[in-house]
């Protein structure tokens, strides 16, 4: 019954907040400039994981300038826990997100740039849109695994979308991302994986107790002229004892 009452508030205080970010997009973002937006952007995204019941542990100092952050692949919390500390980013996120209730209005009016993993030529596309974006000293996001895990150990990464900051020697920086529970244990309500539904996920965060979301920044490394290939699997290996260590 607990729990239960726990879900609803929560639940409750998140549409409102969403409510209301969809207002501030819709009226205030045409006459706000980057920074306006960003500001906003890293408020509301660190308040909806307050909303939901989650505290944020972040570390590690954010590159300025140009970068392609890679992370692994979590929830569709992830977004949330790295825009709270840098709304500078645009993330490549599936096409189906976009159909989201509300939440994928919202994802798409932050930047996002959507690709249909399903189509190989679209991916292509998108390496090209995001050497565009890093060429104009932007921060792009992706998530080379490609879809979301149980949390540890990670999924293999596809190296595809890192030639976006190879071909422009953009630096990389890697992004270590964990949820555990209240026991310090990774949290299997925070896992968004095979048939779960949105609402589903939803509910199970909602109604889970003192969930905390650790964010581990790793030092920006050169990428020019390296293969892509090793270059994922490195960061594969970086990343899996950030969040061993978390």
């Amino acid at each position: 019954m607990l729990r239960t009452g726990r879900a609803v508030w929560r639940l409750t205080a998140t549409v409102v907040h969403v409510l209301h970010g969809m207002a501030v997009m819709a009226l205030r973002f045409p006459s706000l400039d980057a920074a306006g937006r960003q500001a906003r952007i890293g408020w509301w995204a660190a308040t909806l994981l307050r909303r939901l019941g989650l505290r944020l542990d972040a570390q590690g100092l954010p590159h300025r300038g140009a970068t392609l952050l890679v992370a692994n692949h979590v929830s569709w919390l992830d977004i949330l826990a790295v825009h709270a500390v840098m709304p500078q980013a645009r993330f490549v996120s599936k096409a189906d997100v976009r159909a989201w209730p509300l939440l994928g209005w919202l994802v798409a009016g932050a930047g996002t740039l959507f690709i249909e993993r399903e189509r190989k030529r679209d991916a292509l596309r998108v390496v090209h849109t995001m050497a565009e974006a890093l060429g104009q000293g932007q921060t792009v996001a992706v998530f080379p695994e490609g879809t979301t895990g149980a949390g540890t150990p990670l999924l293999p990464f596809h190296a595809n979308l890192l030639q976006a900051a190879v071909a422009t020697d953009t630096p990389i920086q890697a992004v270590g991302l964990r949820y555990d529970d209240v026991t310090g244990r990774c949290a299997a309500a925070a896992a968004y994986i095979g048939d779960m539904t949105l609402l589903q996920s939803l509910w199970a965060i909602a109604g889970a107790q003192d969930l905390t979301v650790r964010l581990r920044i790793l030092p920006p490394q050169a990428c020019g002229h390296a293969d892509r290939r090793a270059l994922a699997e490195q960061l594969r290996g970086a990343i899996q004892q950030a969040v061993d260590a978390a």
